[in-house]
């Protein structure tokens, strides 16, 4: 994405687009990272004459450099089955409240820490680690270093003191010496000499930190947010974590946002179980599924999103017969009726972790701010204000990369001193619908038939 940063004026560009998934080879799921990385350097050369490149990506996955800065081979995907029974290894040495207490982050299997724990001998060979944004920054300009957004999502990072936790990683095996020197959004991490010496600067570069960023909040309003994807990140921006005994219940997390905010938010499953499904039926006409799905009554059926079985990719329609029947729901009958199953069990995802927020936080929420990807999709806009009860502004799509080039545009010297200042000038300048809720689905019973 190309982006312009102005008085008045912010605007972003496709400029090239290239499909990204994971390779299967022998037992593991890999990422490739060469592909990733050639076809960054032809988006950047399209893209022309540029004051500075920023990356973001998803987050919790990296690479491993030996002495010499050569990488020990693909970075396995998240997805990847390798951390089956590694969280229970690592309670066995940490209990999940003492790991809380120092990074504030939600209990996910593939989270960074027991990626690590899994390499076992393996990280006797390697001296850094660096997760996919700082590899590829690494790459363009020989610098090493972790963005902190991004490193406060590997359950290394200790959340107050925002410092690599180096003592709880010793105590699992992990040597501190792979932790790489921490930068703050914003840094200006060098030269990027192959691309003619163009600054390349350390944005949020987790996705949903740049995400953030560009989300349209007015001064003053009690806002929640849900950054829609392949994961739907739903939550709310702090100021300092929430690490009590009921958060870690709840299973929320505490990362680190642009200008020391904190994003204290829960992992929702997302878009990825649409979008899977789609591909088991082998079709890519979503606009048609979403009308048809549209008309079909809502909460005939709804399933726990996050159940761990909607993980892995597969064959998404019969997991979601299967846990229908698992609770005692007839299973939808057609195409519409599980699309529309898989929307309002996404909706009804976002109600239950909104109003955990809220509750967890002591804050009230009079409006939720839905970006990304997932605003196009009007169903899941309208079901999430059914479900939240109350109103959803939806946009802009490209949330990460406006966020991304507005950090970018500081760093280079454009007058935008705080995140209202960012905000505003998305407000100004990006379109943003919005749905009220209607109220006419009894959401609090789907919720129970699910959850008691």
């Amino acid at each position: 994405m190309a982006g312009t940063v102005g008085p008045s004026r912010l605007a972003v560009d496709e400029v090239r687009r290239f499909p990204n998934g994971g390779v299967r080879a022998g037992p593991a799921l890999y990422w490739d990272i060469l592909g990733l990385y050639r076809e960054t350097l032809a988006g950047i050369r399209e893209a022309g004459e540029l004051d500075g490149v920023g990356i973001d990506s998803w987050a919790v996955d990296y690479g491993l450099l030996d002495d010499r800065g050569a990488l020990l081979g693909n970075p396995v995907h998240y997805r990847d089955s390798r951390t089956e029974g590694v969280p229970a290894s690592v309670s066995a040495v940490l209990s999940a409240r003492s790991l809380y207490d120092v990074t504030g982050l939600q209990q996910l299997p593939f989270n960074t820490l027991y990626q690590l724990v899994s390499e076992g001998d393996r990280l006797d060979s390697a001296s850094t680690m660096l997760l996919i944004p700082d590899l590829l920054n690494y790459w363009l300009t020989g610098s090493i270093g972790a963005e902190r957004t991004n490193a406060s999502t590997t359950q290394l990072y200790d959340v107050r003191a925002r410092t690599w936790a180096t003592s709880l990683a010793s105590r699992v095996g992990i040597p501190p010496r792979l932790l790489p020197p921490l930068r703050d959004p914003g840094t200006v991490v060098g030269p990027a000499e192959e691309l003619g010496g163009v600054p390349v600067v350390a944005v949020g570069s987790h996705d949903t930190a740049s995400a953030v960023v560009a989300v349209p909040a007015a001064p003053g309003v009690n806002f929640a947010y849900i950054s829609s994807g392949t994961w739907s990140l739903a939550g709310l921006e702090l100021s300092t974590p929430i690490l009590s005994d009921e958060a870690l219940a709840a299973n929320f997390t505490n990362e680190g946002g642009v200008d020391g905010t904190i994003r204290f938010l829960r992992n929702v499953m997302g878009l990825w179980v649409l979008s899977e499904t789609l591909r088991t039926w082998s079709t890519s006409d979503l606009t048609t599924l979403l009308r048809a799905a549209a008309a079909s009554p809502p909460l005939a059926a709804v399933v726990d999103i996050d159940d761990p079985a909607f993980l892995p990719p597969g064959d998404m329609p019969s997991r979601i017969s299967s846990a229908c029947r698992a609770t005692g729901q007839r299973p939808p009958s057609d195409r519409a009726a599980m699309v529309r199953c898989i929307v309002d069990s996404l909706a009804l995802a976002h109600r239950r972790t909104i109003h955990e927020a809220a509750r967890l936080a002591g804050h009230q929420v009079d409006i939720i701010h839905l970006v990304g990807g997932g605003a196009r999709n009007e169903l899941l806009c309208q079901s999430t204000a059914d479900a939240c009860g109350v109103p959803v502004l939806a946009g802009p799509v490209e949330a990460a990369a406006l966020g991304n080039v507005l950090v970018q545009a500081r760093a280079l010297g454009e007058d935008l001193p705080d995140l209202a200042a960012m905000r505003s000038l998305v407000r100004e300048t990006q379109e943003i619908r919005r749905y009220e809720p209607s109220g006419t689905a009894d959401w609090a019973a789907a919720e129970a038939r699910l959850f008691g």
